[in-house]
């Protein structure tokens, strides 16, 4: 007979396995509680992220190369690597923070992004004709990136108020921040940043449940803006005119298309693209454009089909959340994400004008993976359930484990 201190006699005394349901260490409640099909989903893009990443690193290698440096054909993947070791731990680290704490860091977060991003006009770093990233050597970083997500997550709280004081001027305090950010990165200048940041306040103010006369007037009031930037702003009307007209400079967006179509259906191979070593940004800007080449076009559908998965997954676990805050921060990460990923392979098909924004978890960078991360380690932190809690819009039941 086994004694009492053997595998039978351990579960007789009811101590349950490790990450069992009846675990409550830290550990085992993250891994009931988190969204495993969202946590998959993701973890296929950051797998399909390196392959990408290292079929474009050696055409982005030679283009950055001169005689002085020489980049080796992996050089950008290896770096991936890099960041990924940083961003993976951020993203779990941040997935199971409390909802709680989770939302008092992001105002605070924020609040200190804001200061960083004011500063970047004047303390930045000129590249290519723009001042958006601050620091120096390895400690460089993007501050937009970053507030992005921590921005959602603060203008859901903002929202969220009014639904305990009706009174509270919320939607002009929140257009007020809006405009000032917006405002800090046309100085940068980053037109598509602050196409991102507009996009988020509209997502939210209508999930709020902002009147339709109210949104009609935001319309024309965007309407207006866009108006504003092509007189008065000459980088978005140069950007506008290369698109709508085909005039001046459309190297750029003529060869990512080039590019995406040139491997057909399915693609010319690993390695095997050549169309990718006349393109400006292969490994970050126009990486979905390799991916066509190279893996082909059902393998770019096959990307699209992950976002929309991830976006439905995210909207259709919200139809029964009761709290206004988690409803919005959830929604609008989820809307961040997939408004970057659809602007991204948009201007990759010449369906909107160049960006300069990254296709998420795929495309290479420091900045936007380390962002990326703590932002979808949020949307993951928002929508953990306890899995002994019964949710239904009449009624919530407690299930007491077995």
């Amino acid at each position: 007979m086994e004694p009492a201190s053997g595998r039978k006699g351990r579960f007789r005394r009811g101590k349950p396995p490790r990450l069992g349901r009846a675990d409550r260490s830290p550990l085992g409640r993250w891994f009931w509680e988190i969204d495993l099909v969202l946590l998959a989903l993701v973890t296929v893009l950051i797998g399909i992220g390196l392959i990408a990443v290292a079929a474009a690193s050696p055409a982005a290698g030679v283009r950055y190369s001169d005689g002085a440096v020489v980049f080796p054909p992996l050089y950008y993947f290896y770096r991936q690597c890099l960041w990924l070791a940083v961003g993976i731990p951020v993203m779990f680290v941040v997935s199971m923070l409390p909802k709680e704490i989770a939302r008092r860091l992001c105002l605070v977060g924020a609040a200190v992004f804001v200061l960083a991003l004011a500063a970047t006009p004047i303390l930045g770093h000129q590249i290519n004709g723009a001042r958006r990233w601050i620091g120096v050597g390895i400690a460089q970083f993007q501050p937009s990136e970053f507030l992005k997500p921590l921005y959602v997550v603060a203008l859901a709280w903002l929202l969220s108020l009014k639904q305990h004081d009706r009174t509270l001027p919320v939607v002009p305090i929140s257009f007020v921040a809006t405009a000032a950010i917006a405002g800090i990165l046309m100085k940068q200048p980053d037109f598509g940043q602050t196409i991102m940041f507009l996009l988020m306040w509209t997502a939210l103010l209508t999930l709020s449940g902002a009147p339709m006369k109210g949104l009609a007037a935001l319309a024309g009031l965007g309407i207006a803006a866009v108006i504003s930037a092509y007189l008065f702003y000459s980088v978005a009307r140069l950007r506008i005119d290369n698109f709508l007209f085909q005039s001046g400079d459309t190297y750029q967006v003529d060869s990512a298309r080039r590019t995406l179509m040139h491997g057909g259906l399915f693609g010319t191979g690993p390695g095997a693209g050549t169309m990718k070593f006349k393109l400006p940004e292969p490994h970050t800007d126009y990486i979905f454009s390799v991916i066509g080449e190279e893996f082909g076009l059902i393998a770019c559908l096959a990307i699209a089909l992950i976002y929309v998965a991830i976006i439905v997954r995210v909207f259709v676990k919200l139809l029964d959340e009761e709290d206004s805050f988690i409803l919005l921060a959830a929604a609008g990460l989820a809307t961040q994400f997939g408004a970057q990923a659809i602007i991204n392979m948009a201007v990759n098909l010449q369906l909107a004008p160049s960006k300069g924004m990254t296709l998420p978890f795929i495309s290479y960078g420091g900045s936007s993976m380390i962002a990326l991360s703590m932002g979808f380690g949020l949307l993951l932190a928002f929508t953990r359930r306890n899995p002994y809690l019964t949710r239904s819009p009449y009624v919530v039941t407690w299930n007491k484990p077995r």
